[in-house]
């Protein structure tokens, strides 16, 4: 055959994204580039590897740039400083070429062969595709119950009822999903979120996620608390509905005790209580600081977005051809 028609019928091929944030991850790029490949030569299809390194103290950046020196296919980006994961995501996002592309992370928990699955519902016409984890194996309980609690919280007062009960952050978006995404600039968001807010087809697949196989989480417990604020934050109202709710309530008990106090008052029964009104001032004034804190949430994020500050800065890439890649 013809070294044009092949190369041709190359073009033709769908290419596929795999977008990893990577987080002091040296030990487990080999194993999962391993695996990654093992599964997609398998798939007529072609495919690049996105790595961004999101700042790591180890060799992160160096074993993704010898792995792309060894492979074309793998693209290595490293942020200036720590951004964090869903920037890491928006990050990949931008920088694909496929006509879809999976998230991943680089922790082998995630496992590649689950890929060709994702793929089958992306064919059959879904836009959206969640690797929903049935099973979260070597995990605390605390971590399963804290995340329990966010994807509740998420799915019934957010009302994002699309997002897969047992949570999930491996996916699959088609090409019109990847060009929305990129269409957003916030900075203080959720980008599992935000897709699951978009809308489009989309469909779960369970999958027991497994153990992590070296090292330790960089997902502290500072970073999965911001994340929900800004879930919260970006996607509802209903904090500062909640406040008007519980000013509404105060006002009304204010009221009642007011009158009480006169009724007292009448009948010849002086108010008593020093205590009780140290605990209902305490009470109510806890209750205003709260209140200022969530307006102060959402008056700093509004600020934030204001500034148009780049969201991200890339210290240095592997990808010669991306002339851009100082500032995005």
């Amino acid at each position: 055959m013809p070294t044009d028609e092949i190369k041709h019928q190359k073009n033709q091929i769908p290419l596929l994204s795999v977008i990893t944030p990577a987080f002091n991850e040296a030990e487990n790029l080999h194993p999962l580039y391993e695996q990654i490949v093992d599964v997609l030569e398998k798939l007529e299809m072609n495919w690049e590897w996105i790595i961004v390194d999101d700042h790591s103290f180890d060799e992160t950046f160096a074993i993704a740039t010898k792995l792309s020196k060894g492979d074309k296919r793998v693209r290595a980006f490293r942020f200036s400083r720590n951004y964090g994961s869903h920037m890491a995501l928006r990050c990949g996002l931008e920088k694909a070429k496929g006509k879809c592309a999976v998230g991943m992370a680089a922790d082998l928990q995630d496992p590649p062969s689950l890929i060709p699955a994702l793929l089958e519902k992306w064919r059959a016409g879904a836009q959206v595709v969640w690797a929903g984890r049935a099973h979260r194996l070597g995990e605390s309980k605390k971590t399963i119950f804290l995340s329990r609690i966010y994807n509740s919280i998420m799915r019934s007062i957010v009302g994002l009822k699309e997002i897969p009960s047992g949570g999930s952050d491996f996916f699959l978006l088609d090409r019109h999903v990847i060009q929305a995404v990129n269409s957003f600039s916030e900075r203080n968001t959720s980008v599992l979120t935000l897709i699951t807010w978009m809308g489009f087809r989309q469909e779960v697949i369970t999958y027991d996620k497994q153990a992590r196989l070296h090292g330790n989480s960089g997902w502290n417990l500072e970073k999965k608390l911001k994340m929900a604020i800004d879930s919260l934050t970006s996607f509802s109202y209903k904090p500062i509905r909640a406040m008007t709710v519980i000013g509404f309530i105060l006002a009304v008990l204010a009221f009642g005790y007011l009158f009480a106090v006169i009724i007292n008052g009448l009948r010849g029964a002086a108010p008593q209580g020093w205590p009780s009104l140290m605990v209902a001032i305490l009470f109510i004034g806890g209750l205003q600081i709260m209140m200022i804190g969530i307006l102060g949430e959402y008056i700093w994020r509004s600020l934030d977005e204001s500034r148009r500050r780049p969201r991200y800065f890339i210290e240095s890439t592997t990808d010669k051809t991306d002339i851009n890649h100082k500032i995005n």
